[in-house]
């Protein structure tokens, strides 16, 4: 069972689920390790209802204590999902530099003062202006931020959409996506490969397999593989299509981070 890299605890303000239950379940399923990345959007408490601030010292002692407690049964990674954002650039920097963990995602929720899930965000703009201006606003922050090891669900603002991905084709915005794939490959940091398209109804992975060819063919060779999962019941969703996905797509192995350096494992 390959690792999962994306994976949130009540550490998070989005989940109830206790990281022992996370673990657990991905002991059940049998992998060696599991990356705890709990969600830290610093500086965003003035556009959602949901606190997305980590508090820090609780997160890092707590996952370092699980992790002791299961070594030698699988190996617990502590992570972090930041949240891009250019007006926090300074600091997304500066605690990058300093953060004691194995992996970083870059992720980008908040576009314009507001979360795409919020429906305010869509309105006085067609769905095609609102989901364009994400990808220009992706591009934008991975060209200027460097505080990230891998880009967290790329086309993730289809969930959201007022018709999700009913109208979406990433060809349609190919011209965005081939740059923000360019800067990642050329700056070294990886793709992530985000199953829980599935589990929201779109039948596809975050970012769709048409994306994922395109980054291979450009020499891309950074993948990371995470459910963004919530619950345990989510923890390793749709892996195994994900691994077939994967090997359509021109990877013969994916990536996991230890101190935040790429380690390669074959699919």
């Amino acid at each position: 069972m390959l690792s999962d890299y994306h994976v949130h605890t009540e550490f998070s303000g989005d989940s109830t689920a206790p990281a022992r239950e996370q673990i657990e379940a991905a002991l059940r399923l049998g992998m060696k390790e599991i990356c705890i990345t709990d969600h830290h959007d610093y500086g965003s408490e003035a556009m959602t209802h949901i606190n997305f601030t980590l508090d820090l010292p609780a997160y890092l002692s707590g996952i370092k204590n699980l992790a002791g407690e299961y070594e030698g049964r699988i190996s617990v990674l502590t992570g972090i999902e930041l949240g891009l954002m250019m007006r926090q650039k300074e600091y997304l920097e500066e605690t990058a530099a300093w953060l004691p963990v194995d992996y970083i995602i870059g992720s980008n929720h908040f576009i314009d003062r507001y979360d795409v899930y919020d429906r305010r965000y869509y309105e006085g703009r067609s769905e095609f202006a609102s989901y364009r201006r994400f990808f220009e606003s992706t591009l934008n922050r991975v060209k200027n931020l460097d505080c990230f090891d891998c880009l967290g669900h790329l086309d993730y603002i289809i969930r959201y959409g007022p018709e999700k991905n009913k109208n979406y084709r990433p060809a349609d915005y190919m011209d965005l996506v081939d740059e923000i794939l360019k800067v990642l490959i050329q700056k070294g940091k990886g793709l992530e490969c985000n199953t829980a398209g599935f589990k929201y109804g779109l039948g596809h992975p975050h970012p769709y397999e048409e994306i994922l060819v395109r980054y291979r063919e450009l020499g891309g060779e950074l993948i990371t593989v995470g459910s963004d999962g919530h619950r345990p019941k989510e923890v390793g969703g749709a892996f195994l299509q994900a691994e077939e996905i994967l090997k359509e797509c021109g990877f013969r192995y994916y990536t996991v981070y230890h101190k935040r350096k790429p380690v390669f494992c074959k699919i």
